[in-house]
């Protein structure tokens, strides 16, 4: 369609494609979102919005020690000079920089309602004061020296900051978080004390990689505290790369409370995670019964964090309670690292933890090069001040009677004693009354003190390592400001080793341990008798299917279930169907092969080694670890070649294989020959001219090797009458003792 049809004709009219015109709109958003809203500065660590807080907060003097103001005058007056957005969203921005548990150390002291750690809000801002901390203060320290550029607001009105001198490491100590247009940022706190150690090192090793600083800085240091069970490598790495996160654990201690009882305390929680709603889940999934170790919870906190969390019985192992709630709730939960900032304040960038403390020393180093040469400019100003002073006073009369005489003593000044501009207009406003020898003697003292600061700070801009001395020197000082042994500064995130996936059995948690018979079908049908059936003749199978097999198990067993592929599969036994029906299909709980039938099915006991043997008469020995799978497709153990299957998979207790073919040629040989695999083909077990193996079992020689016959009566021959039949692996075998089975099962 013609773009043209439909425009209204005239001048100013201009025909854009409406793609064209879509592209440049959105980009247009997302640079501003970027670049003004979501991404904080690398060097001050701060979004605008913050800054802007701050900056007006400096404006109208509410400093430390300065009284309390109303929160919405602060909100007003950033709206009304530098951030003309809702007046909601700021003082929401505000409310955080005031909330001890949302920022490590914060650059707003509230006064009144500022939320809590449950997640409620703040009081609206008509109800409540504010004033900067000491924090705050550092991030502005030396604003008004020409230490960083201002730009014009929204309106051209005034002038605000690019960027704050930042004095304190704000970046790493309070982290960030925002979410942009396609990208986005998630910094955790960190502990002053440990970042200005890092900074002084980084100083000193320019090349310094983020495993050296990680001698400095342990990790994150939450406010909210809690317990950091990260591996070191994998902190390395995210430390290295700007990308990672950290598990984070709540700290809880065990407390008696007499006759054997005990309840678990937990005193500090997740970052960021709001306590009432955390009580909450917990208390939902009580109800739901997926905690069957946990009786009761409770929130007993006043102004510190106390959730006391009551075990089913004093028996309950409290590490398993709590392996429990920490797998299934947000008493642990991960803190992202995402360091996208904007570096320099102008292209975003995903940096190191290297690279974000160069990024802050070198905007330190800067802003003692600006303030520097703002200094000398004021300091030669002075200079030239006092210089025309001092040289009037040699000839004071002279000096009265030009300016009581000439009708413009400025340039008569001027000529007569070769005095600048300035130098003229100092002396025409001093005072009579300072005309003395006394303010003579004054001015030579602050001339002195000046050319003496002014040689100073003439030497420090000349040399560069004289300006990481002066850096070093500020940093050090922040550093014992908030050293570990001030309330503020002290460590709260500790650190620790989790338990390993497969130390803790949870399913023990899960599921009330209670004995069960399971019970599987010739065509699949899998169910689970209550307790320890012994007789299991009596079970009743759909139409023509009968027994296959059967094995006694717990609710909080995982059964471990072979198939003809080779491939072995894991069940968890609470979720089998009971016995009352004729259980489910095998194959709505795993996906096997329509093919595909039962070969084993066992109950996992942990280090227990199987044997398996394919048709062809291959096999191998494998621990059952190995062969416990995570998914419903199972794990692929035994590899064969069609059209060869999985044909046994039999305990390997034992110091010898016996095995037989088809052939009805019987071999025993040891065990130690067979070799110990996770997965293969294996290797020859017997050798066959025709067939393949009819079964094979492993057993303790000096105990004899035993079998059942068609009657059900045992068999067992000793050791020394197997002496004929004893030989090594891949060896033919021959014929069994008498009696031995006609269908060459050992039972």
């Amino acid at each position: 369609m013609d773009s043209e049809v439909g425009t209204p004709s005239g001048d100013g009219i201009e025909n854009v494609e409406l793609r064209e015109a879509l592209e440049q709109r959105y980009l247009d958003y997302a640079l501003s979102t970027i670049m003004h809203r979501a991404l904080p500065d690398a060097r001050d660590g701060l979004k605008p919005v913050h800054r802007r807080i701050l900056y007006s907060m400096r404006l109208q003097r509410l400093d430390p020690g300065a009284p309390f103001k109303k929160s919405a005058k602060v909100v007003g007056d950033v709206i009304s000079s530098f951030h003309p957005h809702g007046d909601q969203a700021i003082y929401d921005a505000m409310v955080r920089l005031a909330q001890d548990f949302a920022l490590r150390y914060p650059l707003v002291d509230g006064q009144g309602n500022f939320g809590n750690i449950d997640g409620d809000g703040a009081a609206a801002y008509r109800y409540t004061e504010a004033r900067m901390t000491d924090v705050a203060r550092l991030m502005l320290q030396g604003i008004d020296e020409d230490t960083v550029d201002f730009r014009p607001n929204y309106d051209g009105s005034t002038t605000e900051p690019m960027v704050l001198p930042a004095a304190f490491p704000n970046l790493l100590a309070n982290g960030a978080q925002g979410i942009a247009v396609g990208m986005a940022t998630a910094i955790p706190p960190h502990n002053v004390a440990e970042l200005c150690n890092a900074a002084l090192y980084l100083i000193a090793h320019p090349e310094a990689t983020a495993g050296q600083l990680l001698n400095f800085i342990q990790g994150p240091d939450f406010p909210t505290g809690g317990v950091i069970v990260e591996p070191r490598e994998s902190m390395l790495e995210a430390y290295a790369t700007g990308r990672g996160g950290f598990r984070v654990r709540a700290r809880w201690t065990k407390e008696d409370v007499g006759r054997g009882g005990w309840v678990a305390v937990v005193t500090e929680i997740p970052y960021l995670v709001p306590k009432a709603r955390l009580i909450e889940k917990i208390a939902d999934l009580l109800q739901e019964k997926k905690l069957p170790l946990v009786a009761d919870i409770r929130d007993e906190s006043a102004e510190d964090v106390r959730i006391v969390i009551e075990p089913r019985a004093r028996t309950v192992d409290p590490e398993l309670m709590m392996e429990s709630l920490f797998r299934l709730t947000e008493l642990e939960s991960r803190v992202p690292l995402n360091m996208n900032v904007l570096s320099g304040g102008r292209a975003p960038r995903v940096l190191g933890l290297a690279a974000v403390l160069r990024e802050w020393l070198d905007h330190r180093r800067e802003v003692l090069q600006r303030g520097s040469r703002r200094r000398l400019e004021v300091i030669g100003r002075r200079l030239e001040v006092l210089g025309g002073l001092l040289i009037v006073y040699l000839d004071l009369d002279e000096v009265i009677r030009i300016i009581r005489e000439e009708d413009e003593p400025k340039p008569a000044l001027m000529q007569r004693f070769g005095l600048t501009e300035i130098q003229a207009d100092a002396i025409l406003d001093t005072r009579l009354r300072a005309l003395r020898r006394l303010e003579e003697m004054q001015l030579r003292a602050e001339q002195e003190k000046l050319l003496e600061e002014q040689a100073s700070l003439q030497a420090l801009l000349a040399s560069e390592a004289a300006q990481w001395k002066k850096v070093s020197a500020e940093i050090r000082q922040i550093g014992r400001q908030f050293g570990p042994e001030t309330p503020l500064g002290r460590r709260r995130t500790t650190f620790a080793e989790a338990p390993a996936a497969g130390s803790i059995d949870l399913t023990e948690a899960m599921v009330e341990r209670e004995p069960v018979t399971v019970v599987l079908s010739k065509k699949g049908w899998i169910r689970a008798l209550k307790g320890h059936v012994a007789d299991v003749s009596g079970v009743q199978f759909k139409g023509d299917d009968g027994l296959l097999l059967s094995f006694h198990a717990e609710t909080t067993s995982r059964i471990l279930l072979a198939d003809t592929t080779g491939r072995v599969f894991t069940i968890e036994a609470a979720k089998l169907p009971g016995g009352r029906g004729v259980g489910d299909p095998l194959r709505i709980l795993v996906d096997m092969d329509e093919n595909a039938g039962v070969v084993a099915a066992w109950p996992y006991r942990p280090g227990e080694k199987m044997l398996v043997v394919s048709t062809e008469g291959r096999g191998f020995a494998v621990s059952s670890d190995d062969m416990v799978a995570n998914t419903r497709k199972g794990k692929q153990v035994m590899v064969m070649d069609a059209p060869h299957r999985l044909a046994l998979c039999a305990p390997a207790a034992g110091d010898h294989v016996a095995i037989i073919g088809q052939n009805r040629k019987l071999l025993v040989f040891p065990l130690v020959q067979t070799p110990e695999m996770t997965r293969g083909k294996g290797v020859r077990l017997q050798k066959y001219r025709d067939g393949g193996v009819s079964d094979a079992k492993v057993f303790t020689l000096a105990d004899g090797l035993t079998w059942k016959d068609s009657s059900g009566r045992t068999w067992t021959v000793a050791a020394d009458d197997l002496r004929d039949w004893i030989g090594n692996r891949a060896e033919a075998g021959r014929l069994p003792p008498k009696g031995f089975p006609r269908n060459n099962r050992f039972g």
